[in-house]
């Protein structure tokens, strides 16, 4: 399995919204593993701003689910581009595939909610059009712990390479000299450090 090399990178976030991520029906737990999703999820947004890695975000029914998460907003490149759709897949929304073709980048690398329906789908369908898929397992969420076990299987059944938020980030900086000169800055703007969450 080859490194995760920044300059074919490009980071797409799946649905990173209220109605995933806070819903009423979640359990104190619930929401405590899925708002460090989150922080693992904006912490690859900062890491892809400092590099250069482009990123595209995604909506479902935003005006049901709400927008995407304010801590990862804040974290994505500037002027990327977040758009909304209707399919589970992101590859069934024309404007989306159409921001990550413009990308040029062939090596996606998927994260956010939920793993077993957006996140698969739109991994599987990527997987199965050329693309390379990298899916940081704990950057990925889904309420049930069987159904997240079983989006992971089903997505690795198709060829989508399973990694952490930590092996991204380390693929992505390259080298120690690298990896000093931005990790102060990338947790400058963390609480805690999402790696270890």
């Amino acid at each position: 399995m080859p490194l995760v090399r920044r300059a074919e990178s490009v980071l797409v976030v799946v649905d990173t919204q209220p109605g995933f991520v806070a819903h009423p029906a979640m359990s104190d737990d619930d929401r405590r593993a899925a708002a460090h999703t989150v922080e693992r999820i904006a912490w690859l947004a900062r890491i892809a701003t400092l590099l250069d890695v482009p990123a595209v975000a995604t909506e479902e029914a935003p005006q049901r689910e709400g927008k995407t998460h304010p801590r990862v907003k804040a974290c994505l490149p500037e002027g990327a581009p977040v758009v909304p759709k209707s399919t589970f897949a992101l590859t069934g929304c024309p404007a989306a595939l159409m921001a990550l073709e413009a990308t040029g980048r062939r090596t996606v690398v998927l994260a956010g909610f939920e793993t077993d329906v957006c996140v698969a789908q739109s991994a599987v369908v990527l997987a199965d059009d050329g693309y390379r898929v990298v899916v940081p397992v704990d950057a990925a969420y889904t309420q049930r712990a069987a159904d997240h076990g079983h989006g992971l299987a089903r997505m690795e059944a198709a060829g989508v390479e399973l990694h952490s938020a930590k092996s991204v980030t380390f693929d992505w900086l390259e080298d120690v000299d690298t990896a000093d000169a931005l990790l102060h800055r990338a947790l400058a703007g963390f609480d805690a450090d999402p790696l270890r969450l």
